[in-house]
């Protein structure tokens, strides 16, 4: 296990969330530490959508407090959790089809021109951003995409999860969300994406994966947190808590202890 220090980078105390009379958040708990990839699985509404969106600033809690390097946090909207180094890569990807990979990588993020042009009408450094673009698939080991400025709608499902992965290690300082990275694609596909995972803890980043998908999870986890009926079931540490049991445990089967 890859855990680095007693304090979690990010943690939830006792959250909660209602929509109407649904509660989808029953004062949930959550811990991710430094230098780890975090496992969360439940199944299908067990609140776990709900809980990510909480620590992204998609929903605002009913109550609870969120915690980041120990200090309580508010995120009013997804780019207050992206001011604070918080990256999330949805499983809808979030990319535009029409537009090139470099200009996807800073979509929403476009770096200006220094001169003139870039101060009264906006143009953009297209040549930094591509370099840059360039650059950070170079290090995540990203070679299978001809040219930086093809566009999106160009690629396979695994490369366009790679740019999306990509965006999320350029611009995530702290931690990385990742919503069912493999959904979708093959067995190959899944497999660079899995390497692509690893490759960006190795960088020192904290990944959450949230995946359906129990080999994935096994594979690659360090921990793995059980979501249930809207709160925190358990943690249990892959190599010592079988799948099987994971499962039994999620879907109500098997009683914690």
């Amino acid at each position: 296990m890859s855990v680095t220090s007693d304090v979690p980078l990010l943690q939830a105390r006792s959250l909660v969330k209602h929509y109407g009379h649904v509660v989808a958040l029953d004062r949930a708990d959550f811990e991710l530490y430094a230098g780890e990839i975090l496992g969360l699985i439940g199944d299908n509404g067990a609140g776990k959508s709900t809980l990510i969106k909480a620590l992204t600033g998609a929903v605002i809690p009913d109550q609870g407090e969120i915690l980041l390097d120990g200090e309580p946090v508010k995120f009013r909207s997804p780019l207050d959790a992206r001011r604070a180094g918080i990256e999330t890569v949805y499983q809808t990807l979030a990319l535009a089809p029409a537009l090139s990979i470099a200009d996807n990588l800073f979509l929403g993020r476009e770096q200006r021109s220094r001169g003139i042009l870039g101060k009264l009408v906006g143009a953009l450094d297209r040549g930094a951003m591509q370099q840059r673009a360039q650059d950070e698939l170079n290090q995540l080991g990203i070679m299978t995409v001809q040219s930086i400025r093809q566009t999106v709608e160009t690629l396979s499902g695994g490369q366009r999860q790679a740019i999306a992965v990509a965006r999320a290690a350029a611009f995530g300082t702290r931690i990385v969300m990742m919503d069912e990275p493999t959904a979708a694609l093959g067995v190959r596909e899944s497999r660079r994406v899995l390497d692509l995972i690893l490759t960006v803890k190795g960088r020192g980043l904290p990944i959450v994966l949230i995946s359906h998908n129990m080999p994935h999870v096994f594979e690659v986890a360090d921990r793995v947190h059980i979501h249930r009926l809207g709160r925190r079931l358990t943690v249990v540490d892959p190599k010592s808590c079988s799948m099987s049991d994971a499962v039994a445990m999620m879907t109500g089967a098997m009683a914690v202890a």
